[in-house]
C-alpha cells in the first residue's frame, strides 16, 4: 500500500466523517441522528400501543364495575336456565356446561392481561407524578431554606440597626452628660468669682 493510496483512503474516510480508515469495509451512508429512521416493512400487523393501552384501560375499568358483575351473572343464569329448561333440540350446552366453562375461561384469559396492562400504565403514570411531586418538593424545600437564610440575615441586620429605644437611651445619656457639664461649668464659674 503506497503513500498515495493511504492519502486517498484518509481523504475518503474524512469525506464521510470517519476518524480512521476502515479497511475492507464497504462505503455505506452514515446514519443521521437528526432525522427519523425510515420504518422497516414487516409482515406482522402494526398497531398503535397508545390506542391499545387506552382500550385496555377502558376494558379493565368496565371489568371492575358492579355493572359487569350484574351482566355476567345475568348471562350465566340465562345460559344455565336455557340449557336446563329448554326442549332437547334447542339446548346448545348440556349439563356439564362445557361451552360455558370455555367461554368464561376465554373471557378470564383475556381479562387478566388487559387488567395487568392497565395496571402497568397506571403505575407508569404514578411514577411520573411522584417524580414531579418529588421535584416540586425539592424546589419548595430549597425556597424555604433560602427564605430562612434571608430572614436570619435580616435579623442580624436589624441587630445593627438603630432602633427607637436605642436612640432614646443614647439621647438620655447625652442629656445627662450635658447637665453634668453645665453643673461643672456653673461650679467652676462660682469658684472663679
Amino acid at each position: 500500500m503506497g503513500a498515495e493510496e493511504r492519502e486517498g483512503g484518509r481523504e475518503r474516510g474524512r469525506a464521510h466523517g470517519a476518524s480512521a480508515v476502515r479497511r475492507g469495509a464497504p462505503d455505506r451512508p452514515r446514519v443521521r441522528l437528526d432525522q427519523p429512521r425510515v420504518p422497516r416493512r414487516t409482515f406482522w400487523p402494526e398497531y398503535d400501543p397508545e390506542a391499545f393501552g387506552r382500550l385496555s384501560e377502558e376494558i379493565a375499568r368496565f371489568l371492575g364495575t358492579g355493572r359487569f358483575i350484574v351482566w355476567m351473572t345475568v348471562i350465566v343464569i340465562v345460559w344455565i336456565g336455557w340449557n336446563v329448561l329448554a326442549p332437547g333440540h334447542l339446548k346448545f350446552d348440556e349439563y356439564p356446561f362445557i361451552f360455558l366453562t370455555l367461554a368464561l375461561s376465554l373471557q378470564a384469559s383475556y381479562a387478566a392481561p388487559l387488567i395487568l396492562l392497565a395496571q402497568n400504565r397506571q403505575a407508569d403514570r404514578d411514577r411520573v407524578t411522584q417524580e414531579q411531586d418529588r421535584a416540586q418538593n425539592e424546589r419548595s424545600i430549597a425556597d424555604t431554606e433560602y427564605l430562612t437564610r434571608e430572614i436570619a440575615a435580616l435579623r442580624l441586620g436589624l441587630g445593627e440597626v438603630a432602633t427607637r429605644d436605642w436612640i432614646r437611651s443614647e439621647l438620655e445619656d447625652l442629656l445627662r452628660d450635658l447637665e453634668l457639664r453645665r453643673m461643672v461649668e456653673a461650679e467652676s464659674d462660682e469658684r472663679d468669682r
